[in-house]
């Protein structure tokens, strides 16, 4: 079953959105060499009970967390723990909130120092990707238009994308129908109708597709330990031009900001 929202239910996963926005900058405020993650996962959720909203993850599907945080070779679902950032890694980060009945959920990947210039490529490419596939997430199209646009991206690079996770509905529910893979032939899978809410969320790594689980049961880490970069948009359906809910805007400016003051 998809639900198509309507104007006010989008505002509150806009609203909720924002908010996971607010809390990736927090995050980016502290994102250094020598910070544990666990610290970084205690900010948060602290940040978001501040503003009157529930950690949309923490508690889902038995996960432990407020953040989803993966280093390196490590896809998604990376648990935050005593591990200590060191220049040169990237770390993906990834935050729902849940308020007012609604979730809103997105995902960005940081580098930590001096990241190689290798490794910004992906990063930069991986970002492209999720925006080529913002642009075909409109009535009319289909969700295989969405994975096309950034699996015809990034191929062209020598990367690779995920196969086994995806992006999918969001609104009361954290994952809702449809599910919108980041790979797929162009004008097929389930028509795109104006009020669908999709999260998109490229997930493209250096070296190959293929990925394993970690001992943990939800660490996923890419399978010859090459890294990999996430990046993650909440999105309304509408006629013509999609309409992004969430935002990188508040996190790039403290990105700049940690710049200038070194």
């Amino acid at each position: 079953m998809i639900y198509i929202k309507n104007e006010e239910e989008i505002e509150l996963i806009r609203e909720s959105s924002l908010l996971v926005g607010k809390t990736l900058a927090e995050v980016a405020r502290h994102i250094r060499p020598g910070i544990e993650t666990i610290r970084l996962d205690e900010l948060a959720e602290s940040f978001i009970r501040d503003h009157g909203a529930l950690p949309g993850f923490k508690g889902y599907n038995g996960f432990p967390f407020t953040l989803c945080i993966s280093v390196n070779e490590e896809v998604v679902h990376g648990f935050p723990g005593k591990r200590i950032l060191r220049s040169g890694d990237i770390v993906s980060v990834d935050c729902g909130v849940l308020m007012n009945g609604f979730y809103g959920d997105s995902a960005y990947t940081f580098a930590v120092g001096e990241v190689s210039d290798e490794v910004r490529l992906l990063m930069e490419k991986t970002r492209e990707s999720l925006y080529k596939a913002i642009e075909m997430a409109v009535e009319g199209n289909r969700v295989g238009d969405i994975g096309h646009a950034v699996q015809s991206h990034v191929e062209q690079f020598g990367y690779s994308v995920v196969r086994d996770l995806v992006g999918h509905g969001l609104g009361k529910q954290l994952h809702e129908k449809p599910e919108v893979p980041n790979f797929g032939k162009r004008g097929s899978g389930v028509k795109l109708r104006e009020g669908m809410v999709l999260a998109i969320e490229p997930m493209v790594n250096m070296g190959v597709k293929s990925v394993v689980q970690m001992p943990d049961g939800w660490t996923i880490r890419t399978a010859d330990n090459k890294p990999s970069a996430h990046y993650e948009h909440d999105v309304a359906i509408r006629k013509g031009k999609a309409e992004i809910l969430s935002t990188f805007e508040y996190i790039e400016e403290v990105i700049k900001q940690n710049k200038i003051n070194g």
